[in-house]
């Protein structure tokens, strides 16, 4: 290749692609080899740094007539325990609305660094995340199930539909498959899609932008909607973030009411 064409290979602005999701590690040392602790590992640490600090300040010292932070984490917490752990599971769901809230809080903050400046990337647009977390509530609920009903009891209600005997050989695998391969797979890969295809589109519209006034200087004006583009899609993407936390919540604490339900 020639120094010319170099050159001119230096001057295309390359589209987003995957390996923008893979970013080097922020420590000072082993910089080619240490690729663990990387922008997305801090986010997700200060998550949950934020995520303590915020409910042990807010209730340091409760008073009848609650502070603001005060107000704000029961605001949360109530909103969790009454719409969606009571409204799904019932009366039992009390007790598994602090794990609840705790998830949905964690989610929620996760997402929106993918629209806070110079963070401006989820830690679940990488699929390890939101799979830990899917495992985490499928180990929950078949638990909860194997302790309310007993390990074959919970086996035949998840398993065996009541339908007609010749017809369970069909449905059988059918609901194994849905209820111990689907739900996982579904929990993790709706999380990480949403946050995935959300940070590449701010990507495209952002930096297509750059590439267009790159290109020519009649390309401005269409650089200009580019960008205005982009600040309606960040909001957009905040409806998405919200709803993806909500969403994650609720089918968990669907999951959780499926597996006391005594009938199938």
């Amino acid at each position: 290749m020639t120094g010319q064409s170099i050159v001119l290979a230096a001057d295309v602005p390359f589209p987003p692609s995957v390996e923008d999701f893979y970013l080097p590690s922020i420590l000072p040392w082993g910089e080619h080899n240490n690729y663990w602790f990387t922008k997305v590992t801090f986010l997700v640490w200060l998550t949950v740094a934020i995520l303590i600090i915020f409910f042990l300040a807010a209730y340091r010292k409760p008073q009848l007539v609650p502070t603001k932070k005060q107000w704000l984490a029961e605001s949360i917490y109530g909103f969790v325990r009454n719409n969606i752990s009571v409204e799904m599971i019932g009366p039992r769901g009390v007790a598994f609305a602090p794990y609840l809230t705790t998830l949905f809080c964690f989610i929620f903050l996760n997402n929106l660094w993918g629209i806070v400046p110079l963070a401006q990337i989820s830690p679940n647009s990488h699929i390890a995340f939101p799979a830990v977390l899917a495992a985490i509530s499928y180990i929950m609920f078949i638990y909860v199930g194997i302790r309310h009903h007993g390990f074959a009891k919970y086996i035949k209600t998840a398993l065996v539909p009541p339908a007609p005997w010749f017809i369970l050989p069909l449905l059988v695998p059918i609901e194994f498959f849905s209820n111990f391969l689907i739900r996982p797979f579904s929990l993790a890969v709706r999380l990480f899609a949403n946050m995935f295809a959300g940070h590449v589109l701010l990507l495209v519209f952002t930096l297509g932008g750059f590439a267009m006034i790159s290109a020519n200087a009649w390309f401005v004006p269409f650089s200009l909607v580019s960008w205005v583009l982009t600040i309606a899609l960040t909001f957009l993407e905040f409806l998405v973030i919200a709803l993806q936390a909500y969403v994650f919540t609720v089918l968990t604490a669907s999951y959780v009411q499926g597996a006391l339900a005594d009938e199938h």
